[in-house]
């Protein structure tokens, strides 16, 4: 806020500015009205739970059993409520499709099927464009669900099942911008979601689908074998010599060789092995493989998943497994290639 105060002489006028700084700039009250924000946001959502009735039930069901997409429309911030309940819903096992409310009136609206499932998003349901829209969709012949906060709106008595996304107000201080309301809303299509999925018993497998790329695909979907395409194989007998067992584990540099015999995997040397045989003893030329080795060494098959091979390292404190299916030596898997292909 500023206060203006002027000073007049002969030939000009001068004007002082004096700041008064807002009691709203301070740290404290900044912090205030961002925790009461969220308070108020979170009151708003607790209280979505005594709204879930038979109509959440009917519109659950519908959409489960649609033999269509699902199109969820909405104009303004709702809009953009709308296009992320689609994204949720087509990553969790739903088809989803977005339709601008605005957009559908001038040709979008050939998107719609006669099996799709219709939801409008509107806190007012009673803006222009729904207004438009509403009957058009009703002459389809298509199940429309209703997120709105009002229930006498024209959107909510001219829909199949209504779900109720009242607020007392919203969090904005002139009580107008969408916040509580749009929250409401997202949380209120999240519930839908989660539903779906347990109606569908959608697993992670499933999940991992839909998101083949990036750390989360890899996580959900990347295999020990599709770490071992380049993959060496350090390996030895149990009678070699240890100063070929050590030539063994520097040529292949990971820091391990495994013992076989028959093709089957008895044993491992690792490089920790190595230097406490050398702490232990001053002659070395004696000892071969079965000497030093680890009999029943940790290992994985190659088609588990990589994090839960991940997963086995972290629990033993160990960087290198050996893989082996049936017995049969595979390779190794060391914790630094898990490292390089991000999964972490």
């Amino acid at each position: 806020m500023y206060k203006f105060a002027t000073h007049k002489d002969t030939n000009f006028f001068y004007t002082y500015k004096f700041y008064t700084f807002s009691v709203l700039t301070t740290k404290e009250n900044i912090l205030a009205i961002a925790k009461k924000t969220i308070l108020s946001e979170s009151e708003s959502i607790a209280k979505l739970a005594d709204f879930i009735d038979e109509s959440f039930i009917k519109a659950t069901q519908s959409i489960y059993n649609c033999k269509g997409r699902l199109v969820v429309t909405g104009i303004g911030k709702s809009a953009i409520i709308a296009q992320k309940i689609v994204a949720t819903m087509n990553s969790t096992g739903t088809p989803s499709l977005f339709l601008h409310a605005s957009e559908a009136i001038h040709g979008d609206l050939g998107m719609v099927q006669k099996d799709d499932i219709v939801i409008c998003i509107s806190k007012s349901g009673n803006s222009p464009e729904i207004k438009v829209l509403i009957p058009i969709l009703k002459s389809f012949g298509n199940t429309l669900i209703a997120i709105t906060g009002n229930l006498t709106s024209y959107l909510a008595k001219n829909s199949d099942h209504v779900l109720n996304t009242s607020v007392e107000s919203e969090s904005c201080p002139n009580n107008l911008a969408p916040t509580n309301s749009t929250t409401a809303q997202l949380v209120m299509g999240d519930a839908l979601a989660v539903c779906l999925m347990e109606m569908r018993d959608f697993k992670a497998e499933d999940f991992a689908k839909f998101h083949p790329g990036g750390a989360l695909g890899k996580k959900l979907l990347l295999r020990v074998k599709d770490m071992l395409i380049n993959s060496l194989k350090p390996m030895v007998s149990p009678d070699t010599a240890i100063k070929k067992v050590i030539f063994e584990i520097s040529e292949k540099r990971l820091g391990v060789t495994a013992v076989i015999e028959n093709n089957k995997v008895i044993g491992i040397i690792t490089d920790g092995d190595i230097r406490r045989m050398l702490s232990d003893r001053d002659s070395f030329a004696d000892l071969t493989a079965k000497d030093i080795m680890t009999k029943n060494p940790k290992m994985v098959q190659s088609t588990d998943m990589v994090i839960d091979a991940f997963n086995i390292m972290e629990d033993y404190s160990i960087t290198q497994l050996i893989v082996a299916d049936s017995g049969e030596y595979r390779g190794v898997l060391h914790l630094h290639d898990i490292l390089k292909e991000g999964i972490l």
